[in-house]
């Protein structure tokens, strides 16, 4: 324990840049990732070609070169100047949420066409059909693999450590040169992520049970 309470004023911080980096990448990611799953079943071709070459350039870019470019690149561009934390939330959120789009877009997949047909029918737009209809359903169908798709963006976040964020990933550097074990202390920083990843499955049961019953 003295691994833990002689280093107050490190584990605080890195737990919480990496909690940061969760869960405003994951908000990142989720809101874009809903934008480009809808792309990718857009009656529009435009939408669709954009959607596909979005998610295909993107998710077959090593996690370390998104990061390399942000930070880095980035800052060359001549762009509004923004912290390493704000550039790694940028990072894991563009990078996740190629994988949120395709998880979607299996899960929209699995509603029924006639209800989009239904819809359209009506009058409705195709963002209505999809925000109304289609969404809500393919939400349900897809509780499982999105969650599995949020618990690889928390482990990702120590890829972060590699460009100067002080998150959970760096903590055995800073450790070492205090002179502490260092096997110790990866072994607390695994025991946190397991912490996080049990609390991350209960949340994926408890929306199953839920959206299970109002099936």
């Amino acid at each position: 324990m003295g691994v833990i309470f002689d280093n107050m004023d490190l584990w605080p911080q890195a737990l919480g840049n990496t909690l940061i980096l969760f869960f405003a990448g994951g908000l990142l990611a989720l809101v874009l990732g809903i934008i480009v799953g809808a792309m990718r079943v857009s009656p529009v071709p435009i939408a669709r070609a954009v959607g596909t070459v979005y998610v295909n350039l993107v998710r077959n870019t090593p996690l370390t070169l998104v990061f390399f470019f942000f930070v880095f690149g980035y800052p060359q561009l001549g762009l509004p100047r923004l912290n390493a934390v704000t550039l790694g939330v940028l990072a894991l959120g563009i990078y996740t949420a190629t994988y949120v789009a395709e998880v979607l877009r299996a899960g929209i997949n699995t509603v029924p066409v006639g209800q989009a047909e239904a819809a359209r029918a009506i009058g409705l737009p195709f963002g209505q059909v999809m925000t109304l209809v289609v969404l809500p359903q393919a939400f349900r169908s897809v509780v499982p693999p999105m969650m599995s798709v949020f618990i690889a963006l928390l482990k990702n976040t120590t890829v972060a450590a590699g460009f100067a964020i002080t998150e959970l990933g760096a903590v055995r550097a800073f450790m070492s040169e205090r002179g502490e074990n260092a096997l110790v202390v990866l072994l607390w920083v695994a025991a946190i992520f397991v912490v996080l990843v049990m609390l991350l499955s209960w949340a994926q049961r408890s929306l199953e049970n839920k959206w299970r019953i109002a099936r």
